[in-house]
């Protein structure tokens, strides 16, 4: 898990590096007529630049998140599908968190880089996309396969009761 989500760290920091190499603020390069282009655009806010002026709180969210992923949730993962989109997930979450961590205007309240223009939604970049997959795998596989991601503790009470009776019997015997 831990290699998938370094794998896209590096594929989301590298065509952001290229794209700021490519491209100046704000211009538009035309892929494919006027639906699919590159943008260059810089978002201190979350998605679609909602709260831009709470840069540092969504950096603290996204550093929680991720180490939450990585540290916490991976190890209580059986399901290979699920550890896949959680790395995804992870991935694209610590490739922004990177922008807000090392990115201008400053430590922990950069701005993440935005490039990719399609039609008239938000201009969004690589690790968004690894992100809103890996949700929408992880919610297709939840919904189809919910047994999978149940809890699937012990039932202790059938088990102390078992033991109970095989007490009782012995003491008897």
């Amino acid at each position: 898990m831990l290699g998938i989500a370094i794998g896209i760290v590096l594929v989301d920091q590298c065509s952001k590096a290229a794209m700021l190499h490519l491209l100046q603020p704000g211009q538009t390069h035309p892929l494919i007529g006027d639906w699919f282009r590159l943008r260059l655009l810089f978002n201190s806010g979350a998605a679609f630049s909602i709260g831009s002026s709470m840069t540092w709180i969504f950096t603290t969210i996204q550093l929680v998140f991720v180490v939450g992923i990585l540290g916490f949730v991976s190890r209580r993962i059986t399901v290979t599908s699920a550890a896949v989109y959680l790395a995804m997930i992870a991935g694209g979450a610590a490739g922004n968190l990177c922008d807000r961590l090392f990115r201008a205007p400053g430590f922990f309240v950069g701005h993440v880089v935005d490039f990719i223009s399609v039609g008239s939604f938000a201009v969004f970049n690589i690790a968004d996309s690894f992100i809103t997959v890996g949700v929408a795998l992880l919610i297709i596989a939840m919904i189809r396969h919910p047994e999978t991601f149940e809890d699937h503790k012990p039932d202790t009470t059938a088990a102390a009761a078992a033991n109970t009776a095989q007490d009782q019997g012995v003491r008897r015997g």
